[in-house]
């Protein structure tokens, strides 16, 4: 089973995520992908933080495959549980 897409809630600069969610039928899963790993992807240096939000659309479908795999593999962490992407996730 993979997740359908959920909303993005923006970069939270302090965590250095960009947050977002996916959607398992009715129910939200909290998930976050990594400023490095999103600079991994694209092969840059560094992305501004206002910039994080237009870089994720331009790898959401990379990122939300990753996180339906993590999903499935039942690799949750925090609380409440959810998918965290950092580079090493992208790495095959």
């Amino acid at each position: 089973m993979t997740l359908a897409r959920g909303n993005i809630r923006g970069y939270e600069y302090d965590r250095m995520v960009l947050v977002f969610s996916m959607m398992d039928g009715a129910r939200e899963i909290p998930c976050a992908v990594s400023a490095s790993a999103m600079d991994d992807l694209e092969h840059v240096s560094r992305t501004a933080p206002e910039q994080r939000e237009d870089q994720f659309l331009r790898l959401r479908d990379q990122i939300e495959q990753c996180a339906s795999r993590k999903f499935v593999a039942r690799e949750f962490e925090g609380n409440p549980a959810g998918i965290i992407l950092r580079s090493i996730d992208f790495r095959g």
